[in-house]
C-alpha cells in the first residue's frame, strides 16, 4: 500500500470516526472502538510486519503476548491451530481484553487505553489478520 493510500485511509477513518461519535460531554464515562481488517494481500502482509516489529520491540515469544500498564486489567489469548499470533497490549486501568484463534495462520491485535474498555476478538477459520484499537474513558 503507498504511503498516501495510508495517509488518506487514515485521515477518513478520524472523519469518520468523529462524524459517528456522538456529542459527549468531557465527564461522561464511554468507550470506542476501530477494528482494521486489511482488504489485500498486500496490506495484510504490512500488517503483519508491523506486528512482527511490535513483538520484537516487547521481547514477545512465539504464538502470543500480553502486556500490561495500569491496575485492575485482565487479559487472554488462546489458540487452537498452528501458526497464529495474538497481541492484546492495554494502558491504564479496568480493561478486559482476549483474542482466541481458532484455525492457522491468524493475526490480531488487541491495543486498550484510558479505562474500562471491555474487548474479545475470535477468528475462527485460517489466514485471518486484523487489528482493534480501544478507547475509554
Amino acid at each position: 500500500m503507498k504511503r498516501t493510500s495510508i495517509k488518506s485511509a487514515i485521515a477518513a477513518l478520524a472523519i469518520a470516526t468523529a462524524i459517528a461519535l456522538p456529542s459527549v460531554p468531557a465527564y461522561a464515562g464511554g468507550s470506542f472502538s476501530i477494528t482494521v481488517k486489511p482488504a489485500s494481500e498486500d496490506a495484510e502482509n504490512a500488517m503483519k510486519l508491523g506486528m512482527l516489529f511490535y513483538a520484537i520491540a516487547q521481547n514477545a515469544k512465539k504464538g502470543g503476548h500480553i502486556t500490561q500498564k495500569g491496575h485492575n486489567n485482565s487479559a487472554g489469548v488462546a489458540q487452537n491451530g498452528s501458526g497464529n499470533f495474538g497481541i492484546v497490549h492495554q494502558e491504564g486501568d479496568n480493561h478486559n481484553g482476549s483474542v482466541t484463534q481458532n484455525g492457522n495462520n491468524n493475526a490480531h491485535a488487541l491495543f486498550q487505553f484510558g479505562k474500562n474498555t471491555d474487548g474479545h476478538v475470535a477468528q475462527n477459520g485460517n489466514d485471518e489478520t486484523g487489528a482493534t484499537f480501544q478507547f475509554g474513558w
